[in-house]
């Protein structure tokens, strides 16, 4: 190991189920070249491809390696928070048709069809431009930009270090929720613990807000698997000694790492994009339930942010300014207050940091923090973390049996397949809670508001 590993936990999180394999892979990362500082976990870690889910690696931009491991499948997996002026009893007479609406206007379920029909070449365009790509086309508002992470366009996009295989299986998911842990969900501010932070991310108890969870469906999923197999070969030819063949990086100064950050960054416009759409059709079930415009609703998005992403960032490191890559694998950026990539409204307070819960628990809207710059290079957890894989959760309960307990929890339930529904069940994940009151407790993130959900669409 180059660097010492750290992983942020409570011992009840690791006595849920076995960790080993997940540490194996915190020690593993930490013998990758221009690793700096430490492999770092969070409380959310399980068992990934390469890095585990919930890892946080920086590399040297120098002499420092990428790694697709480093990134995940899902390419900018990411979840985006949306508020409403409408109240909790606005709501409920009207939840069983705007969550039908929900599901006719939001497509689901891993085909292939999304809500944007793209011509010849316009899905190029839209892997290197981003969401301007779809405020240019009246899908998108300045504030939506504003409220984007990277304002919804990594740089150094490039859609010929794209393949062809990817491009058409991304091509008509533009506006897709896909499946698997993927959701739209319906929720109510149960509890606001941060006054002050909430009125500036424009949040209030009672208020009804709706989170997505998505990601860059096919098209991140074939770019990922595209550069593994080229990113072994290049280690080889470095002479990188891996622990783990699913480690398979490039010396950052390579061209299979150039090229690969240059479709990553087109998968991570796909993906802001692809959230941007599904909140343009949500905008459009909301008028047409309330008979209102979105404006006169206030659908505003609070915040989208990334949680599977590698991103070239400058941190102090003992003292001096240092240019990293920044690996984060199932974490969330959660840059602290004042911090120059934090929109101007919310600088003051720090990032808004949204970490989703599961169909049956709540979910939270925290900020961030100085600690975690100092600590974690600006990154606290994701989410509830995967506790059963979903072959073992199938086993537990029935998709119906699953839709039955949520009901009758007063939780709406949508979902394309309900076979799946047991998959993601909310046994088969840790309590968030445990794993935000760590994050919470070592100041990585702080608490702003709990939100309740009140319906959920799956995939």
């Amino acid at each position: 190991m180059r660097v010492p590993g750290r992983v942020y936990a409570h011992a009840s999180l690791f006595e849920q189920a076995g960790h080993e394999e997940a540490l194996q892979q915190v020690a593993n990362v930490a013998t990758l070249p221009g690793v700096v500082t430490a492999s770092i976990a969070m409380p959310d870690i399980h068992w990934g491809y390469g890095f585990p889910i919930g890892g946080v690696a920086a590399m040297d931009e120098a002499d420092g390696v990428v790694s697709p491991g480093g990134v995940g499948f899902d390419i900018n997996c990411g979840v985006r928070l949306v508020r409403t002026e409408l109240e909790l009893d606005d709501v409920r007479p009207r939840l069983e048709p705007l969550m039908h609406q929900f599901m006719r206007s939001v497509p689901q379920g891993s085909g292939p069809h999304g809500a944007l029909t793209l011509k010849e070449g316009e899905l190029e365009r839209l892997a290197e431009e981003g969401v301007p790509f779809l405020a240019a086309r009246g899908y998108a508002t300045e504030d939506d930009l504003l409220h984007t992470e990277e304002g919804g366009v990594m740089a150094g996009a490039d859609a010929a270090a794209v393949s062809r295989k990817a491009l058409d299986r991304g091509r008509t998911q533009v506006g897709s929720l896909g499946s698997g842990n993927h959701f739209l969900e319906l929720q109510v501010v149960d509890e606001v613990l941060d006054g002050e932070t909430a009125e500036a991310f424009g949040v209030r108890r009672g208020q009804v807000v709706v989170m997505i969870h998505s990601g860059s469906r096919g098209f991140g999923h074939q770019v990922c698997t595209d550069y593994v197999g080229r990113m072994a070969g290049a280690a080889a030819r470095a002479g990188i000694e891996l622990p783990d063949r699913q480690l398979a990086c490039a010396p950052m100064d390579s061209p299979e790492a150039r090229e690969y950050l240059a479709a990553m960054a087109c998968a991570c416009n796909f993906a802001f994009a692809n959230r941007q759409m599904m909140l343009h059709q949500v905008r459009g079930a909301f008028e047409q339930v309330f008979g209102q415009s979105w404006e006169r609703l206030g659908v505003e998005l609070v915040y989208d942010v990334a949680h599977n992403i590698a991103k070239r960032e400058v941190h102090a490191v003992d003292g001096e300014e240092r240019v990293v890559r920044v690996h984060r694998k199932g974490a969330t950026r959660a840059f602290g207050p004042g911090h120059p990539d934090v929109p101007e409204d919310y600088r003051v307070v720090g990032q808004p940091v949204i970490i989703p819960g599961d169909m049956g628990r709540e979910s939270w809207l925290l900020a961030g923090t100085e600690t975690a710059m100092r600590e974690t290079w600006g990154s606290t957890c994701h989410g509830a973390g995967r506790l059963l894989s979903r072959h073992a959760a199938r086993k537990v309960r029935s998709g119906a049996d699953v839709r039955r307990e949520l009901e009758d929890a007063g939780i709406v339930v949508k979902s394309a397949s309900v076979g799946a529904l047991s998959e993601e069940a909310p046994f088969a994940y840790k309590d968030v809670a445990d794993v935000v009151n760590v994050v919470d407790a070592v100041g990585l993130s702080r608490k702003v508001a709990r939100l309740r959900p009140l319906g959920v669409l799956k995939g």
